[in-house]
């Protein structure tokens, strides 16, 4: 088997992937950075979604593992402290899969320009550059509603968790291929109306962002990548065809996942 191992880069995360790649290839498997079977994320979340990112064009042969050294773990099933552990599963034993509904987030230029297309494990984000977001919603083609706002988070199921959870939108489980809608500080008076609640959207449902006026700027943000966009028709937004694949070598259900995370008093 081929494996790979992306570090967070402080000091404790390089030396576990230090003792890993060793005892690993100990074992005969083989380094391999460009086509691995196994990538093997050390750090926190940002560590897995940044190795999630590096191999999204081999999502079919590659499955993913975390190894949790940051402040967040989210995606992470094994401590520091388990480490030996986890290479005898690794070197041993077959690991079962795991599959989670990724986004597709697709932006459609308003004139002559190049459709950018972008993958999601946790989420999407729409905000301005100058000032309000003004967006039309449309849903499976049909007007929904006019938005104005600071902007439109777009979450995964897993993503439900991170930034979409701030908003206050629902966790959502990621069995279900669906994907959020929630607003950031929506503006509703006697003049202007949103539904004001987060909107959950099944795979066949595909949530369009048309912005008002197309010269106007807007900060994408995809996971933990963020750029700026002008000249804008729209934004598409669905769930992919594409799953991540998760290596479970033990169960570690959602729901415990979700309580270790944000109720559980251990530290």
């Amino acid at each position: 088997m081929r494996f790979s191992i992306l570090s967070k880069g402080d000091q404790k995360s390089d030396v576990i992937k230090g003792r890993m790649q060793q005892y690993l290839e100990d074992f005969s498997l083989v380094y391999d950075e460009k086509e691995p079977d196994l990538a093997i994320s050390v750090g926190g979340d940002g560590t897995f979604l940044e190795a999630f990112h590096r191999y999204q064009h081999r999502l079919e042969d590659t499955a993913f593992i975390g190894v949790h050294t940051g402040h967040l773990g989210f995606y992470a099933d094994w401590l520091p402290d388990e480490i030996e552990k986890l290479i005898i599963e690794i070197a041993k034993n077959p690991f079962e899969i795991v599959e989670y509904p990724l986004l597709d987030i697709i932006i459609h230029p308003a004139s002559k320009g190049e459709t950018k297309q972008f993958l999601a494990l946790n989420e999407a984000s729409v905000k301005s550059a100058d000032g309000t977001v003004v967006m039309d919603v449309l849903i499976k083609g049909a007007h929904f509603e006019r938005f104005r706002g600071d902007g439109l988070c777009i979450s995964t199921p897993s993503g439900s968790t991170a930034y979409n959870k701030a908003l206050g939108g629902a966790i959502i489980h990621p069995a279900l291929n669906a994907y959020q809608l929630t607003e950031m500080a929506s503006i509703n008076n006697r003049v202007f109306r949103t539904i004001g609640s987060p909107l959950i959207l099944p795979k066949h449902h595909i949530c369009e962002l048309k912005p008002l006026h197309h010269e106007k700027s807007f900060l994408i943000t995809v996971d933990h990548n963020t750029d700026s966009y002008s000249n804008i028709d729209t934004i598409e937004c669905r769930v992919s065809e594409k799953k991540i694949r998760f290596a479970r070598f033990r169960a570690f259900p959602f729901w415990k996942r979700v309580h270790d995370s944000f109720i559980s008093d251990e530290r």
